[in-house]
């Protein structure tokens, strides 16, 4: 065996950390992400540097908070300049490759025709002979993955080379899906049609995943060790997974969260009740929900876990047929999650609450990791790149940009050790006609959220008596000591965050 160990970094799409039956979700049923907990350590403080897709899926590619890597919100491609993981491995001796959604450039119409997307959904569903189509001038390199298969959208709404490879399984399906993918206004619906389980896109990444392995296996990428980014791209709306997985899961089974009936203090939030009477973006950003919608989603959310745990399980029994488990660094986590009914609301969007900050993290490091083992340290999602490298024995110097995260490798070997005193969160939204900017601040026991528009009004919530985040801190007397070390911590974590690019070059 290879002594350069391989990475399998396993994300899905809008999980929250509750999600999984071994964060203590009572109905939702997980057997083998459980399982690879047990085998390995599971994180219960983990935070996302950014709670939106493209923005925190650049950051565990890259290393640096958002103002660094530049994308602030969704609808910004990334840098094709910018140092990232793939990019460094690869030059260090690894292969490295992503299957199943990636996300660093945009999928959207763009607002005007000179800007350009790799991943461009409408553009990958255009039939073959249209003059110079995305996918025929797809790059053979692409942030430093040397070998992609991708998936573009979400559920049963999806391009990219997904589309290649239902043009082979069914032409049919494939012309169905493809009509989908130009249809903006199905793609921010709730629920989209139905498409058989052969044939759904998290069947597609378990497949190619398996295949990948085994081609590894049989020398197809010589000695070289792997890097693998297996991304699915559920549990994220427009949902409809497989039927024999929506028939374990009745809406009527859904309890509502705790705080659901918190809605009507919601609209005396001062930042929130402006976006509660105007949904921006078409109803499919944050929003109030009914008891009906919460319950209907929330069923098909634990579908849709459910059959990417299935095929999880699928892609770790290969690593074991394989003999590869014992050589492979495994990450299992999530790019952001959602608000599912929590104070009544829906979806993701510029809010203080918990449901699209906090997500699951499992690691499994061989011979380092003890089976079993659950850290209650912060961690953040910028402190991935530098763990890695790390583990991998990649020089400091080899790193190529400034990385700004922390090396959780001391947690890793011991689950009580901490290595930060707090989480930063960078959160612009900058979606329809929303322009949003708020800054989160996390610590063991308190959560701060400041916002660009209100200069006297903030959110602080006590995460150890108040989890469920009913009671604002923030405008209480006796509480202001401790407002003022809030802000004075998240001003300096600001300043550590902000961009030190480009680089000096002469001395005076």
């Amino acid at each position: 065996m290879n002594e350069k160990k391989n990475v399998l970094f396993i994300i899905t799409d809008a999980q929250r950390k509750d999600h999984l039956s071994c964060y203590g979700n009572r109905i939702l049923k997980t057997p083998n992400l459980d399982k690879l907990a047990a085998d390995g350590m599971r994180f219960t403080n983990y935070f996302c540097a950014n709670p939106i897709c493209m923005p925190n899926r650049a950051t565990l590619a890259t290393g640096v908070y958002p103002n660094v890597h530049g994308v602030r919100s969704n609808g910004i491609n990334l840098r094709e300049d910018i140092p990232t993981i793939m990019s460094t491995l690869r030059k260090r001796g690894w292969y490295t490759a992503a299957i199943g959604k990636i996300h660093h450039q945009f999928w959207m119409a763009p607002f005007k025709r000179k800007s350009v997307s790799a991943e461009s959904i409408a553009s990958w569903a255009e039939l073959k002979g249209r003059k110079d189509p995305v996918r025929e001038s797809f790059p053979i390199l692409y942030y430093g993955y040397e070998h992609v298969e991708v998936v573009i959208g979400n559920g049963s709404i999806c391009s990219g080379h997904y589309i290649e490879w239902l043009e082979e399984k069914s032409p049919s399906v494939a012309k169905q899906v493809k009509e989908r993918c130009v249809n903006y206004d199905k793609l921010f619906s709730l629920f989209c049609d139905p498409i058989p389980e052969e044939y759904y896109s998290t069947t597609y990444v378990t497949e190619r995943t398996i295949n990948f392995l085994e081609n590894h296996v049989n020398g197809a990428h010589g000695n070289k060790p792997f890097y693998l980014h297996c991304s699915f791209p559920d549990p994220h709306y427009p949902l409809y997974p497989p039927e024999r997985f929506q028939k374990m899961y009745k809406p009527e089974d859904i309890p509502l969260p705790s705080s659901f009936n918190d809605i009507k203090n919601i609209y005396n939030h001062e930042y929130l009740r402006e976006h509660l009477k105007n949904p921006p973006f078409k109803k499919a950003f944050l929003r109030e929900s009914s008891e009906e919608e919460v319950r209907k989603i929330t069923a098909l959310t634990y579908a849709a876990i459910g059959y990417v745990d299935q095929c999880i399980g699928q892609i770790l029994a290969s690593l074991e047929r394989l003999g590869l488990a014992d050589n492979t660094i495994i990450v299992f986590s999530s790019d952001h999650g959602d608000l599912m009914g929590d104070h009544g609301l829906l979806f993701k969007g510029p809010c203080p609450f918990n449901g699209v900050l906090q997500l699951p993290l499992i690691w499994k490091v061989p011979g380092l990791t003890k089976p079993g083992t659950v850290s209650n340290s912060l961690v953040s999602s910028v402190d991935y790149v530098k763990t890695i490298l790390n583990l991998l024995g990649v020089p400091e110097r080899h790193h190529k940009i400034q990385l700004q995260g922390k090396d959780i490798t001391p947690i890793l070997k011991d689950p009580e050790t901490k290595v930060r005193d707090c989480c930063f969160i960078e959160n612009d939204e900058e979606v329809g006609t929303l322009k949003a900017r708020l800054r989160h601040l996390v610590t063991e026991q308190y959560k701060l959220t400041i916002y660009e528009s209100l200069e006297q009004f903030g959110d602080i919530y006590d995460r150890i008596n108040d989890p469920e985040e009913f009671h604002n801190l923030w405008p209480d007397k006796q509480f202001k000591d401790k407002r003022f070390e809030l802000l004075n911590k998240l001003l300096h974590e600001n300043l550590k965050a902000q961009s030190k690019y480009p680089e000096r070059i002469a001395g005076s």
